[in-house]
């Protein structure tokens, strides 16, 4: 390098840095943050992260560093936390800390690993938390962009829910800040980082550095200080130009001028790298070459193998390009290009036949070495060698690798990567092992485990259509029986009747075969789903008794949860019926079944959720997800519906808070579904964030879910109540049930619900006709609330498992006739009686909001004392549960019927606990921004509860309020000096 090119200065970016210093300084005084800093390639992330790990170092943090690299459309899974645990167990420091959390060993080569992705997250989450205990901690992950799904997975799971989290009382704060880097410009429209960015910058720790390009007098101290003596101006100004902000589009710029000032400045940047490499000696411009087909990064043994150079030859090439920054020397005997940008534009000036031929030799060191976790690197280097049968053979070995360390999406992704080389490999050439439609098959189990279930759906019809005429009939109806089970996933009902039959039929009852057993299971379920109660009942009978001969212990239990859901005595809410659930339970567990022993106990959770047993319920799930996670299955069906019901359950109990931390965590596992978050939802719409709507209404996108189409049909139909329009009310709870009723075969028990909703709009219209005289007006929506009305006690009476409705379906029924009287003459206080009585069952929400039109019926009626009484319970419980929206309500009834008159001591209304909290923070003068933030709260919820504190305190600004809040005592402190 010539000596007069000085090291870069850091110039540019002091704001940028300072706003990464901040981040580092409240963490290291326990307030764990993250930042993800975006930019352009070459526009100063790493120099800029760089300089911030600097400053981390000097406070005493211990940084630790992970690099994701391309390789094309395979990844290394984990690869940036494997070299970060790599650089912990490399420090004798911490080995003791490694020790007590072994399942972070499985990503150093430490054993075989069954899929229990929870464990290890886990396990790296309370790495990192232990390890911020005894020193503050940097965590820098570079190039996200190119990052494998297993690394996003595990970044979302350790900000939204991990290491980021605010420790409870009594626990030691964690001392750590995350920086993450991407570049924006690759980021297109449906580059696979961007739903999780959109995700993480919602979170309150998280917070999003963009570095845009510098401006040119920024640019122009930067060049002139690159050199002992400065270029002439005209120089600077052609750099500066060409620049185009870009710190290192400059340097290099400078520096192709400096290695050989004659040169004509070169129109790109790569003609520019291309230049400074070319005039390199042969051997380093050929260990350069040779590196740029590796990777970003290469070990030493690896490069000195395929350079091919003598030993003396080889040093004096890698001190040159060294010397030169090209190259720089890492930990672990590895080198790694400077910038990404001289890989890429070295490594596509390569000649087609040098590329072929470095990629060929690439292949065969990775083969010859054997190492399981570089399977992924030889199937894409015997790609772009052409040797592809290679490339097929290691592309299994890397899906297997990806099996053992739980990275489904990429094990999903390496055996698509096999199938699509197949055909072009000779049948001898091929592994011995297998077959298309049995890898066909494996490929759509790992998308099924990486909640890909459309994709599961698409790869067994493939299967399927290769298993052809003349296929093995027991493979055949086992393509047939699994296709069925999969489409039962995405609601495709009618589909999975049609194949599981055609599954049954091709395989005789007699001789007793798994096969038949497993193919009679599933037409049980897919005949269920469609209501062939008869049809399903005798399989069912033929089918336990077959399995019973055979021993299919798992079997006969998930046949045992089938015949229960069939019987319409013996149900899941009878105790008979969960008897034998738990039968089913402990068969299944006996048999090491622990898919069908899920099935059996979310039944019984269900059974005991329709009953009204709440708590028992939430006893169920418990242990329905503790064995999941157990077993690694948190991302199948019947986990992920408990996610949900544990949310649900909560949300009914009126555990609100704890409500909404159990959807996040839902929503966070992969494959959770989207409408884990909907009694999120219906808990942030309650508390007046109108965000819930639009969350709602994007559930709606995609592929239909049964479960997202109604959870957004319950929000939207309380959205249209809100906005009191009933049309649209009546609009969503039609557009709903149909799709509901389109894909199940029979009318979900959600119509009663749905139906008791669009009736109080109706409701709110006619009363509203009937207080300008209107009664015409009033007695024309009885039309469209009659329909309504018969259709949830049509529901009610028989619903989907074609028996009266439990506690729940009965409580919104009594609603939906309160709803209806209303409807029609106006509040009748006995109907609001029966309906506050049925929501005792344990939903106070509701019962709250039945109360409010109990007093409001009773004012009508003049029972002032009773109707306040009944006002003050449901405020007793708005306030609780923080439901701004109930409580605006019950204050304007108060306020229209004078009803605070006839209570003791009118005074100023109780604010809540989260009022109170925000009340605090308006005395200090925080922005709605800053409350939300410090309260983990959306800046619109933050704005909502401002604006009912001024309502509540009759106060018109947020000066005044804070002066009436001091003067009544409502903040004990002084006023802010």
């Amino acid at each position: 390098m010539p000596q007069n090119i000085f090291h870069a200065p850091f110039v540019g970016r002091d704001a940028e840095l300072a706003r990464l210093t901040d981040v580092l300084d409240r963490a290291g005084a326990g307030e764990p943050r993250a930042v993800l800093v975006a930019g352009d390639a070459g526009v100063g992330k790493s120099r800029t992260l760089a300089e911030a790990a600097a400053y981390a170092v000097g406070k005493g943090t211990t940084v630790l560093t992970g690099h994701c690299v391309d390789l094309g459309d395979v990844g290394l899974p984990y690869l940036p936390f494997t070299e970060i645990l790599g650089a912990l167990a490399a420090d004798e420091r911490f080995a003791p800390l490694l020790r007590t959390h072994p399942a972070t060993g499985r990503l150093l080569g430490g054993g075989a690993y069954g899929g229990d992705r929870l464990q290890l997250f886990e396990g790296i989450a309370a790495l990192l938390a232990d390890l911020a205990e005894t020193t503050p901690v940097l965590l820098v992950l570079e190039d996200l962009h190119w990052a494998d799904q297993s690394s996003r997975d595990l970044l979302r799971f350790l900000l939204s829910r991990g290491v980021l989290q605010r420790p409870t009382p009594g626990t030691p704060a964690h001392r750590l800040a995350v920086f993450a880097s991407y570049r924006a410009d690759d980021l297109h429209r449906r580059h696979p980082l961007r739903p999780l960015l959109a995700e993480l910058v919602r979170l309150p720790a998280v917070e999003r550095l963009e570095l845009r390009p510098m401006p040119d007098a920024e640019v122009t101290r930067l060049v002139r200080s690159l050199r002992a003596e400065p270029p002439d101006d005209a120089t600077v100004g052609r750099i500066v130009e060409r620049a185009e902000g870009n710190a290192f589009y400059a340097e290099e710029l400078l520096a192709a001028t400096a290695d050989e000032p004659g040169t004509v400045l070169p129109s790109g940047l790569a003609d520019v790298l291309l230049i400074r490499i070319e005039q390199l000696p042969g051997a380093a411009q050929q260990v350069l070459r040779t590196a740029a087909v590796a990777g970003r990064k290469v070990e030493h043994d690896l490069l000195r193998d395929a350079v091919q150079l003598p030993d003396e030859e080889l040093e004096s090439a890698l001190r040159e390009v060294v010397g030169r920054q090209l190259l720089l020397p890492g930990a672990g005997a590895t080198y790694e290009f400077r910038h990404a940008l001289t890989r890429e534009a070295v490594y596509a000036d390569l000649l087609p036949g040098e590329r072929v031929r470095l990629h060929g030799m690439f292949a065969k060191l990775l083969a010859r070495r054997g190492r399981a976790g570089e399977s992924a690197e030889r199937a894409h280097h015997s790609r772009e060698s052409h040797d592809l049968a290679d490339a097929l053979t290691a592309s299994v070995e890397a899906a297997d690798h990806a099996h053992r360390i739980g990275a489904p999406a990429e094990e999903l992704r390496h055996l698509e990567g096999a199938l699509d080389l197949w055909s072009s490999v000779d049948a001898g050439a091929r592994p011995r092992d297998l077959d298309t439609v049995t890898l066909t098959l494996r490929a759509s189990a790992a998308a099924a485990r990486a909640g890909e279930n459309h994709r599961a759906v698409s790869l067994t019809r493939s299967a399927l259509a290769g298993a052809g005429p003349d296929a093995d009939s027991e493979l055949a109806a086992r393509v047939r029986y699994t296709l069925a089970g999969d489409l039962i996933r995405v609601d495709h009902m009618e589909a999975a009747f049609r194949y599981s039959s055609e599954a049954l039929a091709m395989i005789p009852a007699e001789p007793p075969s798994r096969t038949w057993v497993w193919a009679a299971a599933t037409h049980v379920m897919a005949a269920r789903y469609l209501g062939k109660v008869g049809e399903a009942g005798r399989v069912a009978s033929d089918a336990l008794r077959v399995a019973g001969r055979l021993e299919l212990v798992d079997a006969q239990a998930d046949l045992i949860i089938s015949v229960v859901g069939l019987d319409a005595r013996n149900n899941r809410r009878s105790e008979e019926g969960r008897a034998r659930l738990r039968h089913a339970r402990e068969l299944a567990r006996g048999a090491g079944n622990v898919p069908v022993e899920m099935r059996a106990l979310f039944n019984l959770a269900v059974g005991c959720f329709e009953s009204g047993d709440l708590d028992a319920c939430l006893d169920w799930l418990s242990e329905g997800l503790d064995r999941a996670g157990r077993a690694g299955l948190l991302s199948s069906p019947y986990p992920v519906e408990m996610r949900y019901l544990h949310s649900l359950c909560l949300y009914t109990l009126g555990r609100w808070d704890e409500c909404v931390r159990s959807a996040a965590e839902a929503d966070r596992l992969p494959a959770a579904g989207g409408y884990a978050i909907g009694p999120a939802l219906c808990v942030a719409f309650a508390r007046g964030d109108e965000s819930a709507v639009d969350r709602a209404r994007a559930l709606l996108d995609g592929p239909f879910d049964w479960m997202a189409a109604q959870v957004a049909g319950i929000v939207l139909t309380e959205a249209a109540v809100g906005r009191r329009d009933p049309q649209a009310a009546v609009g969503q709870f039609r557009t709903t049930v149909a799709a509901l009723s389109d894909a199940s075969g029979s009318r979900p028990d959600v119509t009663v619900r749905l139906a008791a909703l669009a009736l109080s709009a109706l409701a709110d219209a006619a009363v509203e006709r009937r207080s300008v005289g209107d009664e015409a007006g009033a007695r024309g929506w009885a039309a469209l609330g009659g329909e309504l009305v018969e259709l949830a006690r049509a529901t009610a009476a028989l619903g989907e498992e074609g028996i009266e409705q439990g506690p729940e379906g009965l409580a919104w029924l009594a609603r939906a006739e309160a709803e209806w009287v209303r409807v029609c003459t106006g509040p009748d206080a006995g109907a609001w009686r029966r309906a506050v009585d049925a929501f005792a069952f344990g939903d106070p929400y509701e019962r709250a909001r039945c109360r409010l039109r109990l007093a409001e019926a009773l004012l009508g009626e003049g029972a002032r004392e009773e109707a306040t009484a009944q006002a003050r319970l449901a405020g007793e419980t708005a306030d609780r549960l923080g439901a701004v929206v109930l409580r605006a309500a019950l204050d304007a009834l108060v306020r229209r019927g004078r009803l605070a008159e006839a209570s003791e001591g009118e005074g100023i209304p109780a604010l809540t606990a989260r009022e109170s909290d925000v009340l605090r923070l308006l005395a200090l003068g925080r922005t709605n921004r800053q409350i939300g933030e410090e309260l983990f709260i959306t800046g619109k919820t933050a704005s909502v509860h401002v604006s009912n504190i001024l309502a509540k305190l009759g106060a018109a600004s947020r000066t005044e309020a804070v002066a009436i809040a001091y003067r009544e005592g409502l903040i004990t402190a002084g006023p802010p000096r």
